[in-house]
């Protein structure tokens, strides 16, 4: 008898904890959409040496995982004046603040303010500073700019979520801004190491979207097979 409870509270913790990653780790990849066609765009090297190409499909795919996000956000019911009568709509209760690393994470912040067209934005510089006879690097900021956080709901934008390193640092910074209601991390890429290091380092009302997660990190921090340098590829080698 208490083998069988044993099982059941297992079973139960493992389902609870599979449920409770899928609301907090978004995949959209995963279903057939036109989200995949951008990203094999994205992907495909032989496409890479037509930059505003590029830059378009992070864009377009900006805006796909703006929708899918905004279905988790507040709403409120406001009356809407039509030339012909009224209509009680669902509008955002609040806009959020959209955050992005420079400069790779451009492309997919137009994408997204596509949508949330009325929110404030906060730019952060992060960039990989090699250390010295190392085959190694450390993040370090330079610049951060942005609005007010308290209260609001913070996305911070960025294509690639490698290690993790970098999301956790930008977040870091941005919270002399204020504390956030929730916080959202985008990218278009991802790896369960990166993901896992962050929801480590933040707090746990955090949610991810994600295009697609990939396997693999080499020893030098690059997502496998992911697409290449964002930063490069949108907007020249630095």
């Amino acid at each position: 008898m208490a083998m069988h409870q044993a099982e059941f509270w297992i079973t139960w913790w493992l389902g609870s904890t599979l449920n409770f990653l899928q609301k907090m780790i978004h995949e959209i990849g995963k279903d057939n959409s036109i989200f995949n066609q951008f990203l094999a765009e994205a992907r495909n090297e032989e496409l890479h040496m037509d930059s505003a190409r590029f830059r378009n499909n992070i864009e377009r795919m900006g805006e796909i995982l703006a929708y899918e996000l905004s279905k988790e956000l507040d709403y409120t019911t406001e009356e809407i004046i039509t030339p012909l009568g009224s209509s009680d709509m669902r509008v955002l209760k609040s806009q959020p603040v959209l955050a992005t690393i420079l400069r790779a994470g451009l492309p997919l912040h137009q994408g997204m303010l596509n949508y949330f067209n009325k929110a404030e934005s906060a730019f952060i510089s992060a960039y990989r500073k090699p250390l010295k006879n190392q085959d190694k690097f450390e993040v370090e900021i330079e610049y951060l700019s942005a609005p007010e956080l308290d209260d609001k709901e913070l996305i911070i934008a960025d294509p690639m979520l490698a290690t993790g390193t970098s999301m956790a640092l930008v977040h870091k910074a941005l919270m002399a801004k204020g504390k956030p209601n929730h916080n959202h991390i985008v990218a278009v890429l991802a790896t369960k190491e990166g993901i896992n290091y962050v929801r480590k380092n933040l707090p746990k009302n955090t949610t991810f979207w994600i295009g697609a997660i990939d396997d693999e990190l080499t020893a030098q921090s690059y997502i496998v097979p992911g697409l290449g340098d964002a930063g490069d590829i949108s907007f020249g080698k630095k």
